[in-house]
């Protein structure tokens, strides 16, 4: 049976995790993609135990085939796919000195490649459908470049450039939305992912702030998919009061 369905990949922990939740308390049946099989039967049982429908497919986002697998299965569950939360990302910030290539590739894999992929798996059944909504995570590394920064702030400029080609590319005819939401500093698991010691001693000298937390960036996510179908929010940027 048809009913409104939502993929979120990075669905494990974090704004993924939150969103899910939101969503899922909005009537969404979701979607669950990540890679850490025992968090998302978690997810999956927390959502159903609060009433809502949830269902999960390991999925690694820098395959094209897994991602297109995961539209799949979303079809087949739920009939068709309303939202796409590309949402999985790696932050392994660092000075460009430091040469770490692997983590340079790796970035540009999930960060870019696997929102590519996220569109490509979708926008033919959104197209059939004439209606959909792409939700693509930047930051506000997207909008600004801080000493270590550099190749994460080039894969988030990437999602927001991305996102508003495709925005652009949509036919007016079809009622395709696309957001870009561009958190700012979030307590979530990304910051374990940064292997440069000079990165992780200057955060310890930064401004005391009170970070955001991964629901604060769900509600706006929420708030983005509830707007009427010819309201397109384009850029949701959000941080933390006393970041500069």
């Amino acid at each position: 049976m048809a009913t409104k369905s939502a993929i979120i990949t990075g669905a494990s922990s974090g704004i993924g995790q939150a969103a899910a939740k939101e969503l899922a308390g909005q009537g969404y049946s979701v979607m669950l993609a990540a890679r850490r099989e025992d968090r998302l039967a978690e997810l999956k049982q927390a959502i159903e135990e609060a009433g809502g429908t949830a269902e999960y497919l390991v999925t690694d986002v820098t395959s094209a085939d897994q991602m297109k697998a995961l539209a799949e299965a979303a079809i087949e569950h739920f009939g068709r796919i309303d939202v796409l939360l590309n949402n999985a990302g790696l932050m392994p910030l660092s000075f460009m000195n430091k040469l770490k290539l692997d983590e340079w590739d790796r970035m540009v894999d999930v960060n870019i490649k696997g929102v590519l992929y996220g569109i490509a798996a979708v926008l033919p059944q959104m197209e059939s459908q004439k209606e959909g909504h792409i939700i693509n995570i930047s930051s506000v590394a997207g909008h600004s470049v801080t000493p270590g920064s550099a190749v994460y702030s080039g894969t988030k400029f990437a999602v927001r450039a991305i996102s508003e080609g495709l925005r652009q590319e949509i036919d007016p005819a079809m009622a395709i939305r696309v957001t870009i939401v561009s958190p700012g500093a979030v307590a979530t698991e990304l910051v374990n992912t940064i292997t440069d010691d000079d990165v992780l001693n200057g955060f310890k000298e930064g401004p005391e702030m009170e970070f955001l937390q991964a629901e604060d960036i769900a509600r706006a996510i929420g708030y983005a998919v509830q707007q009427p179908a010819h309201v397109d929010v384009n850029e949701i940027l959000i941080r933390p009061r006393q970041q500069p």
